[in-house]
């Protein structure tokens, strides 16, 4: 499955009304050919009305059908500038060779990842880190894969002096959400935005003041519904790998630029957490020939005065 818009139609269509799901599967099925449909042809296309499709492009976030019309033509024509030479639509069977399965998982998650940066809300994710930035506590909820997500992204955080904890117990996670408040984080990471433990603890956290923040391949899911952002990623299945389990790649994506965000608002702290932290580690660290002491926190670049 490709990303950016079509990828967004062709998760959220089956879930949108009736007529709306129609305009989504119009679109999805022949891109190109929306792309240069007016109006009126696109709703008797659908079987609705032209003010239906209006309401349509409103709800993915554009003023009208002509912004929507733009949007679908740029995407179809990066598309067709950038055909893979690999067929990642097929399985991977049994006897294929190593080499082939390589070229079908480093093709289906480069495009997954390719997708999500194509359309990741970055004002949603400036949004984020600075709240994280000054948050007095970030708790990250996932079960999983999308737990193996949330540890991480608590590890890097930790590493600069944020607050944060991962919750991996839907318990733990319930009762530290209810401890949260205005001025706290919490993060929801689920695939399907349909795991009832995150839904309940981010709604629970939401309850109490919290920023609460989605990452999810569905923007129109339970969970999406409780956060106050919600951050889309992009998956490819390949043959032994479903959904959930390719989501992983996309959604470290989107956590590590909230990270870096964070880090950049939170500089010179953070490179003064790195250096002490690289320190207390560099003693279990095998020496490299020729440098006794351990690489030092980069200096803040300088920039050109304008």
């Amino acid at each position: 499955m490709s990303g950016g818009l079509l990828g967004r139609l062709r998760i959220e269509g089956p879930t949108m009304p009736e007529a709306m799901a129609r305009i989504a599967r119009i679109i999805t099925d022949a891109p190109e050919a929306a792309a240069n449909a007016g109006i009126v042809d696109l709703a008797e296309r659908a079987g609705t009305s032209t003010a239906t499709v209006t309401r349509f492009s409103r709800l993915l976030g554009f003023t009208g059908y002509a912004k929507l019309r733009v949007a679908i033509a740029t995407e179809t024509g990066r598309a067709e500038q950038a055909r893979w030479r690999t067929d990642i639509s097929a399985d991977i069977a049994p006897g294929d060779s190593m080499d082939r399965v390589l070229d079908v998982v480093a093709t289906a998650d480069t495009r997954a990842i390719q997708a999500t940066a194509a359309s990741v809300d970055t004002a949603a994710v400036e949004r984020v880190a600075e709240a994280v930035a000054g948050a007095s506590r970030v708790e990250l909820f996932g079960m999983g894969s999308s737990g193996t997500a949330g540890r991480e992204m608590a590890f890097r955080l930790e590493r600069i002096r944020v607050p944060v904890w991962f919750r991996p117990d839907s318990h733990s996670a319930l009762t530290n959400a209810a401890l949260l408040g205005p001025g706290d984080v919490a993060f929801g990471l689920s695939h399907s935005g349909r795991t009832r433990e995150v839904i309940e603890t981010l709604s629970e956290a939401a309850d109490h003041g919290a920023l609460t923040v989605a990452v999810t391949s569905f923007g129109r899911s339970p969970l999406a519904e409780v956060a106050d952002v919600v951050l889309t990623t992009s998956v490819h299945e390949t043959t032994f790998r479903l959904a959930a389990l390719s989501a992983l790649h996309s959604q470290l994506l989107v956590l590590d630029l909230i990270y870096i965000a964070v880090a950049q608002r939170t500089y010179e702290r953070t490179a003064e957490a790195l250096q002490v932290t690289v320190r207390a580690v560099a003693a279990h660290r095998v020496a490299e020939p020729g440098r006794s002491k351990p690489r030092a926190a980069p200096a803040r670049p300088d920039r050109p005065q304008p």
